[in-house]
């Protein structure tokens, strides 16, 4: 699976597919993963991929993407804070983004976010350092549903991927404050 998403974003950073094409790849790629797997994810030695939760994308012009994505599929426009928004429809999101330094705009996909199935934010951070993938803690921001929690990692060639879930009510230590 990860070979797939990696070859899935290469190809839209060199230009063989455009968003659309991107974003209707993975969103096939997770349901197939999903579809394929019904093995806890203790028994398999891993975590078990839901879906994806959102894809950030760094923009030369977010407004245009905004404008482009919520035309285009009907999206929610929500949280514009003049310099990004996010895009939503169900439990997916995406967000357009100006790059944080101008001078240096790449067209690229910043990360990708999934959902994982029977969170516990205590074996999600055990099993990715486990791997040595040094998670960092992420509890999103005000849009983001309650007892949302999620660990940022790198793939092998150095992209931010988000792991993301809901951490259990009694979870003081990964709660908002």
């Amino acid at each position: 699976m990860e070979h797939i998403i990696a070859r899935l974003l290469q190809d839209f950073e060199r230009g063989k597919m455009n968003r659309r094409q991107l974003i209707q790849s993975l969103g096939l790629a997770a349901t197939a993963a999903s579809a394929l797997s019904s093995v806890p994810a203790a028994a398999a030695g891993g975590l078990k991929m839901t879906g994806v939760d959102h894809i950030s994308y760094r923009v030369s012009d977010y407004k245009r993407t905004r404008d482009f994505y919520a035309d285009l599929f009907g999206l929610t426009v929500t949280d514009d804070t003049g310099t990004q928004a996010q895009l939503r429809w169900g439990t997916g999101m995406i967000t357009a983004r100006n790059p944080r330094q101008p001078t240096q705009m790449v067209p690229t996909v910043d990360h990708v976010s999934y959902w994982v199935d029977n969170w516990d934010s205590d074996t999600v951070k055990g099993e990715l350092e486990k791997r040595g993938l040094a998670p960092r803690l992420d509890l999103g921001d005000k849009s983001s549903p309650p007892q949302y929690v999620s660990f940022h990692i790198k793939d092998p060639d150095g992209t931010d991927v988000q792991i993301s879930g809901v951490a259990k009510v009694g979870d003081s230590q990964y709660r908002k404050s």
